[in-house]
């Protein structure tokens, strides 16, 4: 049976042959965690068990608010290193989870579970990525098990080439305009074509991360050539499997597959409260949209890749007087990267502030939060009412490019001009 990639990694987990529309019992390669939603699963696994099934493949990661802001969060905290220590799970306090999944634990074939939303970014490794609740989580945790619906796959064929100043945030901005924020709802989004065969394993964990923005339940990308030299750069001496095993067999059935042109699109930013909303950056420029803030960073635009291009755009230039501009690293590894070439004191020296490795202000806990009537233009993935602080704040999402560009200027700026 012609498989997609999807089905092909149910199928490894299950010890058969599955299709989509099925519910299966499957084994999980991973399970993972954080500060806030460790914490609420902690009731349900003690009903269950009281050892983990392995505590090498249980991962625990402090970024959501850490270091804890508050004495809730510290409390929170607490518990969970007790439970942490009890079971023998160490606790990362590298970054954000999903980065740090991709730096070090997913290989391509994985069927990896996380209690976040944006699990899915894994996917663009070539695994399958499934975002869960607390009590599923506690399930695997205890198990290695987990049961699913097989999601049926919406195939996106990316085909033409960027122009300057477009980016995977732009491309996946566009999808989320096309298809809606409930486009993908319990579906695998594969990304494919040109352009994504082209796109760097950072970009393309860009659209895996934004898949989670459809509603899909994982976004994935069929292991090749980049794949390997990523998990290589990131992981020395790491042995690549076959890569031919993680890709959907030619005339798989999809239940749907949709053609998207990039090759014409200009940048783009999603208005508040939708990700939806999208309109050019451009024409937001001729409306002269205000800031109060930019915030570049999160499990969407905190790589390397995109701290580089801020840099690029700020050399020779001056920040905006009257703006915050917070920037959060995904890493710890990003983080010493962007020190060594030289990216952070570049940004502190022009007034950024820049901050610990984590989710920073990207879900209004800390590090960034926004007053009311605040207006902030975001790398980050979600722009509904009240995620980075009041809900009478105004989120606008764009390109790492843009956010840069606007920083600059103090109002949503189209970054072209400033790549010339």
């Amino acid at each position: 049976m012609r498989q997609t990639l999807s089905e092909k990694i149910f199928s490894r987990h299950c010890g058969r042959e599955v299709c989509a529309g099925e519910y299966v019992i499957a084994s999980v390669d991973l399970v993972m965690a954080h500060d806030t939603t460790c914490a609420w699963s902690l009731g349900p696994f003690s009903q269950i068990s009281d050892r983990v099934w392995d505590p090498d493949r249980v991962l625990i990661l402090f970024d959501h608010a850490f270091p804890a802001p508050s004495v809730d969060a510290a409390s929170l905290q607490a518990r969970i290193r007790h439970f942490a220590k009890e079971q023998g799970i160490p606790i990362l306090r590298e970054g954000v989870c999903h980065q740090i999944l991709a730096e070090r634990f997913v290989n391509p074939g994985d069927l990896v579970l996380g209690a976040d939303s944006h699990t899915p970014t894994s996917g663009a490794l070539g695994a399958l990525a499934i975002g869960v609740g607390s009590t599923d989580f506690a399930i695997a945790m205890a198990t290695g098990r987990c049961w699913f619906l097989v999601p049926s796959t919406i195939r996106l064929e990316l085909e033409g080439e960027l122009s300057p100043g477009v980016y995977a945030k732009d491309v996946a901005l566009h999808i989320a305009e096309r298809m809606g924020a409930s486009g993908g709802t319990y579906r695998t989004l594969e990304y494919g074509g040109e352009t994504v065969r082209a796109m760097s394993v950072s970009d393309r964990l860009t659209l895996t991360n934004m898949a989670a923005e459809l509603g899909a339940k994982a976004g994935v990308v069929g292991a090749d050539r980049r794949t390997a030299e990523y998990l290589q750069a990131m992981r020395p001496g790491y042995a690549v499997p076959d890569l031919s095993l993680f890709q959907s067999d030619e005339e798989a059935q999809c239940e749907q597959t949709l053609q998207v042109q990039v090759g014409d699109l200009p940048p783009l930013v999603a208005q508040p409260p939708d990700i939806d909303r999208v309109i050019s950056a451009r024409e937001l420029e001729k409306d002269g949209v205000s800031l109060d803030q930019v915030f570049i960073g999160s499990c969407t635009n905190g790589r390397i890749e995109d701290l580089a291009l801020v840099a690029r755009i700020w050399q020779g230039q001056r920040l905006h007087p009257d703006l915050r501009v917070v920037i959060t690293p995904a890493s710890n590894q990003v983080y010493l990267e962007a020190l060594s070439k030289g990216y952070l004191e570049l940004f502190l020296n022009m007034g950024a502030t820049v901050t610990n490795p984590g989710c920073g202000a990207c879900l209004g806990r800390h590090l960034g939060v926004l007053a009311a009537d605040e207006v902030c233009l975001s790398t980050s993935n979600r722009n509904f009412t009240g995620r980075m602080g009041s809900p009478s704040a105004s989120i606008f999402l764009a390109s790492p490019a843009t956010a840069a560009a606007s920083a600059i200027t103090g109002k949503i700026t189209d970054p072209r001009r400033f790549l010339a």
